[in-house]
């Protein structure tokens, strides 16, 4: 499965330590993620990961665009919720796209366990009719 991690400054840490946590299940997949996440990630658990641009240059949007050619399966994309931050479009973006492709997405831990689980037990198997180019 391509899965694709993005996190917002103040929820790095966590989804650091979510993949520490999940190393194993992840590590039997393809990962992507924008650029300081990815190296975070990788560095601290020494999965493969293949870095995009960070999110403010381009990689929120190299992700949307992966989710528009069906080339995504799993997205976890830690979101800084807090009252202060200002609308993001490409945030909204992403998650719309989510939706028309059908892309499980998991933008806190709660839903992150969720679909790790979900993936482990190998439930979104019907994402391989829908990505039929998935090697993995």
């Amino acid at each position: 499965m391509e899965i694709a991690l993005i996190a917002h400054d103040n929820k790095k840490e966590l989804i650091t330590q979510f993949c520490i946590a999940y190393c194993g299940v992840l590590s039997k997949h393809h990962l992507c993620a924008t650029g300081i996440t990815g190296k975070n990630i990788s560095d601290a658990t020494g999965l493969k990961i293949e870095r995009l641009l960070s999110g403010p240059h381009g990689g929120d949007q190299q992700i949307a665009a992966r989710i528009s050619y069906n080339e995504i399966d799993v997205l976890l994309y830690f979101r800084d919720t807090s009252p202060n931050k200002p609308f993001d479009e490409n945030e909204m973006n992403i998650m719309r796209l989510c939706d028309i492709y059908n892309v499980p997405i998991a933008t806190n831990i709660a839903t992150a366990e969720a679909i790790i689980m979900a993936l482990d037990r190998g439930d979104l198997g019907w994402r391989e009719l829908v990505n039929p180019n998935n090697n993995h």
